[in-house]
């Protein structure tokens, strides 16, 4: 049977309820092809979610309690936008300077800083897991496969990465390797 999607057409992304809705369907056993087809989807589309996830429905993300919210967020703004100082703001929300001062700073600085955008970028940043340092930089990874295999400790190898004058490479600690 034909597609009901021309193969050319580039593959969205699935929503949070198609997401619930896989999770549902999977859960009470029904095939990938045949859940994908009944929504509609691609079955790698599905495929891909399942396999990211081991096939187990990761817990709910939520925010640490240490992070700043949605509604901190919008008070910082509207405190730039009041033109108060970074101490004024801090003391009204019950925070460190430093920590307003970090937020507005990695935000766009307070000309630019939007309440929205800097609580989807945290909430961004707070993926887990983070991808390595040395999956990130595969000639970083060569070299430290190359010491390993000639025998030398992790600890050898993360001295030499830091005396190194080529270490333009990077670092990574001992207990990375």
């Amino acid at each position: 049977m034909g597609s009901t999607r021309p193969l050319s057409e580039k593959r969205t992304p699935l929503s949070e309820a198609e997401v619930e809705e896989v999770w549902r369907r999977w859960r009470s056993g029904q095939a990938i092809k045949v859940l994908a087809r009944e929504m509609r989807r691609h079955p790698s589309t599905v495929r891909d979610l399942l396999k990211r996830c081991g096939g187990v429905r990761p817990a709910a993300r939520h925010r640490n309690q240490l992070r700043l919210s949605l509604a901190e967020h919008e008070e910082i703004s509207r405190g730039l936008a009041a033109g108060d100082s970074l101490r004024g703001i801090a003391r009204g929300l019950g925070r460190s300077p430093s920590t307003i001062s970090r937020e507005v700073a990695g935000n766009g600085g307070r000309n630019a800083y939007r309440a929205l955008a800097a609580d989807r970028a945290a909430w961004a940043r707070a993926v887990r897991p983070k991808p390595t340092a040395l999956s990130r930089d595969p000639r970083l990874a060569r070299i430290v496969a190359e010491k390993l295999a000639q025998r030398w400790s992790p600890q050898q190898i993360a001295g030499w990465l830091r005396r190194n004058p080529q270490s333009s490479m990077g670092y990574v600690s001992h207990e990375t390797i």
